[in-house]
Order: C-alpha cells, then structure tokens, then sequence
C-alpha cells in the first residue's frame, strides 16, 4: 500500500544512530510520522551520534537559525593516526609515535585551540561547496582539494579525561567542545595531534545539545518505531511546538492588525528599539514566525508562518516586548 504522507508541524529531538547519514536519519523519520516536509537542522557525520533537531512542515522555516546555533559535543581523539577524514572511518595517512604528555602540555594545546574568530581549515571530505558539488565527492575522486581557512568560534575546548592515555592502555583522550556554526570538532582534534606533535583523528563523537535545546529528552528511531506501531497519536506525543525552537531570538508580541501588515509583506513602524531578528508572536502567544527589525525601529516580515495570514485586525497598533 502506498505510503500516506500527512502535514504535519513540530519539532523532533532525534538521537541519530552511529553508521547513518544525517539525510538517511532524517529520511527513515519522515516516513515513520508520514510528513509532508521535513528537514534537518546542521549535518552529523555518520560516525557520530546524538542530537538532530528535526523540523516538521512549517518549522522548516526557522531551521536556517538553528544551524547557527551554538552547539555541544564529547568527543574520543586518538592520538598517533592521521586519517584523510581526520575521524575513524577514513584511511590512514601516516603514524607517528605519541610522545609523553602531561596534562598542563594537553592543556595549553586545547587553550591554543579555543577563543573567538579562531581560523580553522575544514576537512576536505565535508559537505562543503565548490562550484555547486559537495568537497567530498571530489576528494573521493581523487581530485585535488584545496580548501581555505574560515573563522570560527570555539566557547569551550575542555578535557574530560586523559586516564587512557596517562595509564598506557590507548592514546586516546576524551573531550568537551562547545562552539559556534560552522566549526568541524574533527578539524579541531587534527590540529590538537598536531600541536601534540603526533596527529589525531575522531575516534567517537556524540552531539549533546544544540542552543536552545540545551537539557534534551532524545529520541532514538528504535523507540520511535515502537510509538509509531501504536500510532500516530503516540508518535505525535514526541514532538515540541514550533515555539520551542524560536527560544533563541528575542520575543516580539504584535497585534492583530501588524500581524496583518506583516503577512501582506509590508513593514511596521516603532515595533522595537532594538535592532535584529526577532521571533513574532500574537497576542495570545502563538508563533507567527521572523521578523527582522532595522536601526529605525522598523520591523519587517521574514519567514512568516502559513497561519499568520488568517489573524484578525483590532484596532491596537502597538507592538509590545515580551517581558
């Protein structure tokens, strides 16, 4: 039987499993809740695991903010292997011995590595764009990839333990990152090897939360199959409103008859004294989606919700700050 696909709006926490491709994960989610439209919020690569914020229908249209998002990982670094991915599943470029460490030497490497507008060199097998085709495909070819350093902002660079490194078991050592868009945590552990003086790869990588999800209740596609097979209702269950993920911005509380003006695309005079994109809501509180608002006060309509449109138009013109 043909599969049903449905609209439907939301927000899923998904704890993406080891192996899968963020599209794949995504993918094997839509057809679980048999969404309409569905997209995710910052690729994991499919050695990692942990928190995919999922967008259902209409919250595909705040996904772009969410990638932006600052964003927390543990990872495991292996010291002493340099890989062409600079995690586990790419192949081996070169070894070298892992020289003794302390953990003030280890220390100052991870301070290096961590403070705002830090330049970072991307992995040539990313999901980056050169003339339209994603860096890895041309890496795979065989090609050449040259790619440039970016700035990028890293909060924490933290070690959690170095017990398997400093008791000879492994060379590895387990890490805390938080850090802004755009940062690849295995850049940031190739270039810790080589402050070490030995190299390093990814060996582990678990995402832990994504602003504003900062304390999240995941969910696993196990158990996501196991609701569905109960029903829509109980898979339904799983889902935050849009308005959990607008967190991020500030709240703009408008009127009925702004929210008109908004939806028809025109702009609204004296909404705000401060400037930058806001999260609009109507008087009752309900999501209407994002507006951005110049250093004239002027607050102009940029993703707009399919409801917005349909609000009545009181009188009030008022806009009024959330408090």
């Amino acid at each position: 039987m043909k599969r049903r696909f449905r609209k439907l709006d939301g927000i899923l926490l998904l704890d993406k499993p080891q192996g899968a491709s963020s599209n794949q994960a995504l993918q094997r989610v839509r057809h679980l809740f048999g969404a309409e439209k569905a997209g995710h919020t910052g690729s994991l690569d499919p050695l990692a695991t942990g928190l995919l914020p999922v967008c259902f229908g209409e919250a595909t249209k705040i996904a772009g903010g969410l990638l932006g998002a600052r964003k927390a990982y543990e990872t495991v670094a292996r010291l002493g292997v340099v890989t062409d991915t600079d995690d586990a599943d790419g192949q081996p470029l070169r070894e070298r011995p892992v020289p003794h460490l302390t953990i003030s030497q280890i220390d100052a490497a991870l301070r290096q590595l961590t403070g705002a507008q830090q330049m970072q060199r991307p992995p040539i097998f990313s999901a980056l764009k050169r003339g339209g085709e994603p860096l890895y495909a041309k890496a795979r070819r065989g090609e050449v990839v040259e790619v440039d350093p970016r700035p990028i902002d890293v909060h924490a660079f933290d070690l959690i333990s170095a017990a398997d490194l400093l008791h000879g078991d492994e060379p590895l050592l387990r890490l805390h990152v938080e850090c802004g868009s755009g940062t690849y945590v295995r850049s940031l552990v190739r270039d810790l090897g080589e402050l070490l003086g030995c190299g390093a790869h990814v060996a582990q990588l678990r995402r832990l939360w994504v602003d504003p999800f900062r304390e999240p209740r995941l969910w696993t596609l196990e158990a996501l199959q196991e609701l569905a097979d109960r029903g829509e209702r109980m898979l339904d269950a799983c889902l935050l409103p849009i308005e959990a993920g607008m967190a991020s911005w500030p709240g703009l509380r408008v009127s009925e008859a702004q929210a008109q003006r908004l939806a028809r695309g025109q702009s609204v005079a004296g909404a705000a004294s401060t400037p930058g994109n806001v999260a609009l809501y109507d008087e009752a509180g309900r999501a209407l989606g994002l507006g951005a608002v110049d250093e004239a006060g002027i607050l102009r309509p940029q993703r707009l919700f399919t409801w917005a449109a349909a609000l009545g138009q009181p009188a009030s013109i008022a806009a009024k700050p959330l408090s």
